[in-house]
């Protein structure tokens, strides 16, 4: 909600549905079962990260996907915290491949520039060091000192390569 600049009350900014957003999404491999929910809420139920979240509702992002509310799904946090245990895909009575379908909606998402800032920086550092996150020297040492072999060179000439071809950095507004 944003506050209205003529007076000190909160205006609500209108939902825009993108009737094509579905089939966009089943388009892609795993996206084509979108259409056989019929919001049981089995997957939901199922879900162990439902459990211990408020905000993560397996059931509610499919029923956004089907009414096309691309602008609700993509920048929200909760699109990002599925575990891919798949218990959802395993239990769903309709076969729906809930884990594919947030796989492809997250896709959508850094293609259009929604990263949350975590992954952004975590995907930043492998694609620059090759590692979730830089090795500091006084571990190095330590490894050293502990008659441990060296650890192996990251392939960052790799990362980079397949971070170009993909666009990734540039799609997920990361830059080198």
């Amino acid at each position: 909600m944003a506050k209205d600049e003529s007076s000190s009350e909160l205006v609500r900014k209108p939902i825009r549905v993108d009737p094509r957003f579905k089939y966009e999404v089943m388009k892609f491999e795993g996206g084509d079962t979108l259409r056989s929910c019929f919001q049981c809420g089995t997957c939901t139920s199922s879900c162990p990260v439902a459990r211990f979240s408020g905000s993560y509702r397996p059931r509610k992002i499919i029923r956004m996907a089907q009414l096309g509310l691309r602008e609700r799904i993509f920048p929200s946090d909760a699109l990002w915290l599925c575990a891919a245990c798949f218990t959802c895909v395993d239990r769903c009575p309709q076969d729906v491949d809930v884990a594919s379908v947030l796989r492809v909606l997250r896709n959508m998402a850094v293609k259009e520039g929604y990263v949350p800032e975590a992954y952004r920086e975590l995907a930043t550092s492998v694609v620059k060091n090759g590692y979730a996150y830089k090795i500091p020297a006084m571990r190095i040492k330590k490894r050293e000192s502990l008659g441990l072999p060296p650890l192996p060179e990251a392939a960052v000439g790799h990362m980079e390569k397949m971070a170009r071809v993909t666009n990734f950095l540039g799609s997920a507004g990361m830059e080198k």
